[in-house]
């Protein structure tokens, strides 16, 4: 009778330890809800042509702007932002990593982060006229936002879920983010498109889209800051958050110094830096691409942008399924030779030709979801227990570390050929680099590496 009562209190005690795990997912779900909203408005679809639009009424009669003095090209403006948004991410994440592992307050850092970026995003509301540097620096300042929680709240997921039901707990988080993607960018379309009809001027529109990002991402991220909980470390030091920036580079050199007895973690972190800056970079210049290459309208971007949301929601539903048959890692590797087709595709596609932009968009937005959210819910498996907040940093740094390069790449095409189809070519390089050292890693002996037992197909 005593061994069949401990055998029912072990059930309820699973049972109940499934139930907060699910609740948890649940609300983690819901950053993504909050935070894809800024990636997809401002980054991909307004932001870019706006501002670039915004250096231009400020350039000199060369079309060049001197933020600290230095000549920039107007067309470049936006790219060099960007990158340099992600070398001040990459201060950031360390600094970051460390006070979330050592003072057990990783959701109150979490929430830090968010607001920042949040604030910032919707302070794009006073971006107007030849304001290309405060642009720039609420551009900085969001991107930097963006990434430190992101770090932070991609740590939970070693936390909220199973090996077995990584992926496709990852893979519903990016499914919710591109929904709210798509969910708010209708409703931008209705703004920007009748502007008129609701008495403010186009560049009023896209203002307002500007801002709503930023309050929709500080609205929804209250749902998980209420669900997740933390899991502090046993030995918390009270002093962790003021002391981080001090600790934070000599946190990173630890996490590194650990990492090296995990050479097949660290090979997937150079193989994710390498192709993973490809595809940020698409994503962040692709509407630059779209409106000063091929002469396309801005309604026209946001419809094909639009449909690279819808896709990109079924997308990783879909390549959440095909990791479940053929494993997450060869799921990626298809998704990076189809990125570098897409590639190839778009430097040939012709101007003022919205049916074959929107033929690139769909087959990007099939891809897209499931290669970034397989790659998380990869990693997860090689992050020893624990260590979760700073090891995702070291992650978002990867994501982040060389992701300036791309953009950097891109703008400095352009500014020495005058073509943005260069510059989109350019960016093969990252994901043919990035297929090779990806194929190298053993995956399944990695994951055993990190203490943690890999699910049957990986």
């Amino acid at each position: 009778m005593g061994s069949e009562t401990a055998r029912a209190i072990a059930r309820d005690d699973d049972g109940g330890a499934a139930a907060d795990r699910r609740r948890q997912q649940q609300g983690w779900y819901f950053y993504d809800w909050a935070n894809s909203v800024y990636a997809t408005s401002v980054l991909t679809v307004f932001l870019g042509p706006y501002l670039t639009d915004v250096a231009k009424e400020a350039a000199d009669t060369h079309g060049r702007v001197h933020p600290l003095g230095i000549p920039v090209s107007s067309g470049s403006y936006f790219a060099y932002c960007v990158s340099a948004s992600i070398v001040v991410s990459v201060l950031l994440m360390p600094a970051a990593g460390a006070a979330a592992d050592r003072s057990g307050h990783k959701k109150r850092l979490m929430g830090v982060a968010a607001y920042t970026g949040a604030l910032a995003t919707t302070a794009m509301l006073f971006l107007g006229g030849d304001r290309y540097l405060l642009g720039g620096a609420l551009l900085i300042v969001a991107n930097a936002g963006t990434a430190v929680s992101s770090a932070l709240y991609n740590s939970y997921l070693p936390q909220i879920s199973t090996p077995e039901e990584r992926d496709a707990v990852s893979s519903r988080g990016w499914a919710y983010g591109y929904a709210a993607g798509a969910l708010v960018l209708v409703l931008n379309l209705v703004l920007f498109l009748a502007h008129d009809s609701f008495g403010v001027s186009e560049g009023t529109a896209v203002r307002i889209c500007l801002c709503s990002a930023g309050l929709w991402w500080g609205g929804f991220t209250l749902i998980p800051l209420r669900r997740l909980r933390d899991r502090g470390p046993a030995d918390a030091e009270p002093g962790a958050v003021a002391a981080a920036p001090a600790q934070g580079w000599r946190q990173l050199a630890a996490t590194v110094r650990d990492m090296r007895r995990r050479p097949l973690t660290l090979a997937f972190l150079l193989a994710y830096l390498v192709y993973n800056d490809g595809i940020q970079t698409v994503v962040s210049q692709a509407s630059v691409y779209g409106s000063e290459e091929l002469g396309l309208g801005q309604s026209t971007l946001i419809a094909a942008v639009l449909m690279v949301q819808v896709l990109a929601l079924a997308g990783a539903l879909w390549m959440g399924r095909l990791a479940r048959t053929y494993g997450a890692q060869r799921t990626v590797l298809g998704s990076l030779a189809a990125w570098t087709l897409i590639l190839a595709a778009g430097y040939f596609i012709p101007a003022r030709a919205p049916v074959w932009f929107f033929a690139l968009a769909a087959a990007i937005g099939v891809v897209l979801g499931g290669s970034q959210a397989l790659s998380r819910s990869l990693f997860s498996h090689l992050v020893p227990r624990g260590k979760e907040a700073e090891y995702f940093a070291a992650y978002e740094m990867s994501d982040r570390g060389m992701s300036w390069l791309g953009p950097l790449l891109f703008g400095l095409t352009y500014q020495l050929t005058g073509s943005y189809r260069s510059a989109i070519i350019s960016l093969v390089v990252f994901f043919v680099v990035g297929f090779g050292l990806l194929a190298r890693v053993p995956v399944r002996r990695a994951a055993r590496g990190a203490g943690n037992a890999p699910p049957e197909r990986i």
